[in-house]
């Protein structure tokens, strides 16, 4: 399946082991992740912003870092000298934690720009500790939000009507989801551009990709035509396991170039990064996790 093509997600041929050796898939020797590897071009020097590409970071499943990843991404694209906007779909406001903006300090959030009339987006939006990234926070009002949309005319083009007066302003609007295919990420996915699936290297994350790409299949049929898949990232890559190998090079197998070439290891300093508040580029910033989301961010750009 081509990056940004709106195909029918392929079927996912499961073993009962995902991790035992077959005739026709030997486990990986080497690093599958690794041998991918390719030279990034460094984004060009832009001397103008905006309209910006609206990007959704969605999967159903919980902890595969999508909060993670939107944070990370948004941060590098700032540093390449784009302009960022980070909006906080997801009532836990974990996005907003992470980037040391805590929810209950706030008399406005995201549930205000979508559901009071007379507020909009830039109402909320709050300035973070990285030039070039701003940020709509989310609370526990917004799980409110999701029953108010029910009766509302367009339920699902409301975040979309809402980013509409800001996207000249910024290069890149990336949306993190709740983990669930509710109404507020259908929100998003009728917002989006394009999608990035942030999937963990194991089995079970592998077993639901399937579901969030026909989902994605169904809104572009459906709702929003211009929505394709940006690209699937493989995060919490272990090389030293067989069996996040074993997974990654299936999800390769499955997808193909639908899958970024950077992949996002584990390691200590990103759980740092959210005591502390900043994106891991600015805590550590010489560290591989750092580096990691500067090579995406040269994808998410080279992908347009």
């Amino acid at each position: 399946m081509a990056r940004g093509s709106g195909s029918e997600a392929p079927a996912l041929p499961f073993s009962d082991d995902p991790a035992a050796p077959t005739p026709s898939r030997p486990v990986p020797r080497g690093d599958p992740a690794k041998a991918r590897q390719r030279p990034l071009p460094t984004p060009p020097v832009l001397d103008r912003h905006g309209p910006a590409r609206v990007i959704a970071l969605c999967n159903h499943k919980g902890g595969v870092g999508k909060t993670t990843s939107t944070i990370n991404l948004g941060a590098a694209l700032a540093e390449f000298g784009r302009k960022v906007l980070l909006v906080d779909l997801d009532p836990q406001g974990a996005l907003s934690v992470g980037l040391g903006v805590p929810p209950y300090e706030l008399d406005r959030t995201v549930y205000h720009a979508l559901m009071e009339p007379g507020v909009g987006i830039a109402d909320v939006r709050v300035k973070t500790k990285v030039d070039g990234l701003d940020l709509i926070p989310s609370s526990q009002s917004l799980s409110a939000a999701e029953f108010q949309l029910v009766n509302e005319v367009g339920r699902e083009q409301v975040l979309k009507r809402a980013l509409r007066a800001v996207r000249d302003e910024y290069d890149f609007i990336l949306i993190d989801c709740q983990p669930s295919l509710g109404l507020l990420t259908m929100n998003a996915l009728t917002a989006a551009h394009g999608v990035i699936i942030p999937v963990e290297c194991e089995f079970f994350s592998l077993r639901g990709v399937a579901m969030v790409v026909d989902t994605i299949d169904k809104v572009a049929d459906l709702v929003n035509p211009d929505l394709s898949i940006t690209g699937i990232l493989a995060t919490m890559y272990d090389p030293r396991t067989l069996h996040c190998k074993d997974v990654f090079a299936r999800l390769v197998q499955i997808f193909g170039d639908t899958v970024f070439q950077t992949t996002i290891t584990r390691t200590v300093r990103f759980p740092e990064t959210t005591v502390a508040g900043v994106p891991i580029t600015s805590w550590a910033p010489l560290s591989s996790g750092a580096n990691a989301y500067r090579n995406l961010a040269k994808e998410v750009v080279a992908a347009g």
